[in-house]
């Protein structure tokens, strides 16, 4: 199933994070995690931001893909299923 993943990183944290040079080992250990078909890093009501679209068949690597986030960059995180205009337009 292709997944979205959207996250938002607090200032303080994303600042603390730019600083000690963690924000890009984090997001480096993430793309590596998820082999993101397309990825997109922006910001969210003046926060460091990112959507990541990605495939995953296992529910149980939901905690794998999100406690790094969690505890590195304080992040926020939101995952849902995602289609494109074609797989839509197929199954309409």
């Amino acid at each position: 199933m292709r997944l979205m993943l959207r996250f938002t990183i607090p200032v303080e944290k994303g600042n603390e994070a730019v600083a000690d040079r963690s924000l890009p080992v984090a997001i480096k250990e993430l793309v590596e995690r998820v082999k993101p078909e397309a990825a997109y890093f922006h910001l969210n009501d003046g926060k460091r931001a990112g959507t990541l679209f990605f495939e995953e068949s296992s529910q149980s690597r939901m905690a794998v893909i999100n406690e790094p986030l969690f505890a590195k960059l304080n992040a926020a995180i939101d995952i849902q299923p995602a289609v494109s205009l074609e797989e839509l337009i197929d199954k309409l």
